[in-house]
């Protein structure tokens, strides 16, 4: 019998012990052995709950105790979360998180410290809630060199942009919607700044470079100055705008953004629309694949936690995930990457293209019928110093979003 322990009853951590009960056969024939939880840690009791009788507050109960093999988790945060982990790992235990923070700040020392005790240390749910990209990213594509990760890895956002893009609707308004169906937090500004996507794009990144990137290095903007008029020209356009977590190889060279972007039709994640969140990856003999699925929500995020569970109990006696080395990965300068802009301008355009021109080279322009004073245009493909460089002398500029196609 395989014992565990969960750090943190809160939504993920009462999911994972619901999952476990709610499918606990077929999960005990896939691990080889029956799963049981013998600790749930938490500050607070829970009468009335599956983790009544589980409930303890003191974590040296668990650390301490030899029977414990897996260690759950999804307190969340950084502190006490990366002690806690650290300790459990160096206690010969291996650990699953759903805690993304962690692995965007620690994953590097952390994977070292399991790899030096010989467990493991698992984060399927750190990105892509229910998704499995880590796992698909750590054993079923090692045959590939990884050249493009691009996802819709922020569920609010994305419902956010469905919104607006349908319905018409200004930020502030679908925010609080979006708040009123509890997508987003009272405080957003980790989803809508994109800082949520950023740690998640930043785990990805050291995962196919083997090299540890710093989600601090990573540009990164939010949704916020994305509006209705935006949602306009899109269409105008054939386009929709989604907020785009991005890392991409240029020879030998990776590049990472964050960032809303104008999708073309023809993308594949053109159609991901409301809470989903989707993967895209290139590989140099695989091709394209996509995933996708529920991003996040109690049960989706329980799954993959419990399948790493699964994968620990499995692999007890030897290290299966592949670490990430430092000193940290200098990403490519963001001046030297190329693509295509849209631009909105204030003014005429008949007055202002020829000047818009000279500066960018032969544009694509656009003017929804109820927008008046001002017109877009979409540049051809230039480099992002350029593009800074050239809009710098442009005052009348109200927008700009990068285009993927």
């Amino acid at each position: 019998m395989a014992k565990i322990a969960v750090l943190g009853y809160g939504t993920v951590g009462s999911g994972v012990v619901d999952v476990i009960h709610m499918n606990g056969s077929a999960i005990n024939k896939r691990a080889g052995e029956e799963i049981s939880i013998k600790y749930v840690l938490d500050l607070r009791e829970f009468p009335g709950t599956p983790a009544e009788n589980l409930i303890i507050h003191d974590f040296e109960q668990i650390v301490s105790d030899e029977e414990v093999d897996v260690v759950v988790e999804v307190m969340g945060g950084i502190e006490p979360a990366h002690t806690f982990v650290k300790r459990s790992l160096e206690a010969g235990k291996s650990v699953v998180t759903s805690n993304k923070a962690l692995v965007a700040k620690w994953g590097s020392e952390l994977l070292a410290v399991a790899e030096a005790n010989n467990v493991n240390f698992l984060f399927e749910a750190s990105v892509g809630g229910g998704i499995p990209i880590i796992r698909s990213l750590n054993h079923a594509l090692t045959a590939d060199e990884i050249e493009e990760i691009t996802g819709i890895l922020n569920g609010t956002t994305n419902y956010m942009m469905t919104k607006m893009f349908y319905e018409g609707a200004d930020y502030e308004e679908v925010l609080k919607e979006a708040q009123e169906h509890g997508y987003a937090e009272r405080n957003p500004e980790a989803d809508v700044e994109g800082y949520d996507a950023c740690r998640k794009i930043a785990i990805l990144s050291s995962i196919i470079s083997g090299r540890y990137v710093d989600f601090e290095d990573i540009y990164t903007e939010g949704i916020t100055k994305v509006t209705s008029t935006d949602m306009k020209y899109a269409k105008k356009l054939g386009m929709t705008i989604k907020l785009l977590a991005s890392v991409k190889r240029d020879q030998d060279k990776l590049g990472a953004i964050v960032a809303p972007c104008l999708l073309s039709a023809s993308h594949p994640l053109y159609s991901i629309d409301s809470v989903f969140n989707a993967v895209f990856v290139r590989g140099n003999a695989l091709g394209d694949a996509m995933f996708y699925g529920s991003g996040a929500g109690k049960l989706p995020t329980a799954s993959a936690v419990a399948a790493d569970i699964v994968d620990a109990v499995k692999n007890a006696d030897k290290n299966v995930m592949a670490s990430w080395t430092t000193p940290k990965l200098t990403l490519e300068d963001r001046a030297d990457t190329e693509k295509k802009f849209f631009v909105r301008m204030s003014g005429d355009l008949d007055e202002w293209l020829p000047k818009v021109e000279k500066a960018f080279g032969e544009v694509t322009t656009a003017a929804p019928d109820d927008v008046t004073g001002e017109f877009g245009f979409v540049t051809g493909k230039i480099k992002e110093g350029f593009y800074e460089e050239k809009a710098a002398g442009f005052p009348n500029i109200l927008q700009m979003l990068r285009v993927e196609e």
